[in-house]
């Protein structure tokens, strides 16, 4: 989503015109940065313009975390969907998508299951039609734009009832998302309703910004506190919202730290992002 693309940051660059009326390709302008190309470069994507790559550079230089911290998120969604693929699951529903790139989820799940079946939802229209551009070729694959404030419209879209059986398990995938919707929006009450008809054994994939983890420093939790612009929630509040899973161990944890493949690094307190998976009871 836009800023909800999986983006960790959300200064206001500038955003694709909302006419209503206008064709999606039309509303594209790659001379001005955009948050989801940013957070692509950042990731090692190729679809991000040098108006996109000036502006990660200088957010890179002034927080040098931010950037370490979407790839590191990027990587959680990696493990955790493979994770869910092996415990049988073979459908993916993974809203604020972000634009595809290399690791994407349906890259992940169908080298598990190569007849897995993802559907991607963004409310970008950027993302969208690069989505569509680059995975018309994939059958099993469809991407839509939606807005996770109504999830009956996403739930009964055609591209999701057209993949998605809901009698049988499905991961649910909001990564670096619900960060970006304040109290005011219900994420809890979304995430209720997106949740309620899914079969047990269905998989809730959340990353977020924790409140609880950013850094004491005053003058680097100011640029934090509005690298995390929107809801950073507490631990507490972030585990709520998996009501009625059951949590994965380790459970919630700063992303590096869920089911690791590799050391942790060093200045792992750096990394203010959450990352859980749980298991619908």
């Amino acid at each position: 989503m836009s800023p909800a693309a999986g983006t960790p940051w959300s200064d206001p660059v500038a955003a694709p015109s909302r006419d209503a009326g206008a064709d999606p390709a039309s509303r594209i302008d790659t001379s001005k940065p955009h948050t989801a190309r940013i957070y692509d470069y950042w990731i090692g994507g190729k679809q991000n313009f040098p108006a996109d790559r000036e502006v990660a550079e200088k957010v890179a230089e002034a927080m040098p975390a931010v950037p370490m911290i979407a790839r590191a998120n990027r990587a959680f969604l990696g493990r955790a969907v493979r994770y869910a693929a092996q415990q049988g699951v073979k459908q993916f529903l993974d809203i604020g998508a972000g634009l595809p790139a290399a690791g994407n989820t349906h890259e992940v799940a169908q080298s598990v299951h190569p007849d897995a079946s993802v559907v991607y939802v963004d409310n970008d229209p950027l993302v969208t039609v690069h989505g569509r551009a680059l995975l018309a070729d994939e059958d099993r694959t469809r991407v839509f734009e939606g807005d996770l404030r109504d999830p009956k419209a996403i739930l009964t879209h055609p591209d999701v009832t057209a993949l998605i059986d809901f009698d049988r398990p499905v991961a649910l995938l909001l990564v670096a998302v619900l960060h970006f919707f304040p109290d005011a929006d219900d994420p809890a009450g979304v995430i209720a309703a997106l949740t309620e008809n899914l079969a047990p054994g269905s998989h809730l994939v959340i990353s977020h910004a924790g409140s609880d983890l950013l850094p004491r420093d005053q003058d680097k939790l100011q640029i934090y506190q509005k690298a995390a612009e929107g809801a950073a929630r507490d631990h507490a509040r972030i585990t709520a919202f998996f009501e009625g899973f059951d949590l994965i161990d380790p459970g919630l944890v700063r992303v590096p730290l869920w089911h690791p493949t590799e050391e942790p690094p060093a200045d792992i307190d750096q990394y203010w992002m959450y990352g859980g998976v749980g298991r619908k009871r």
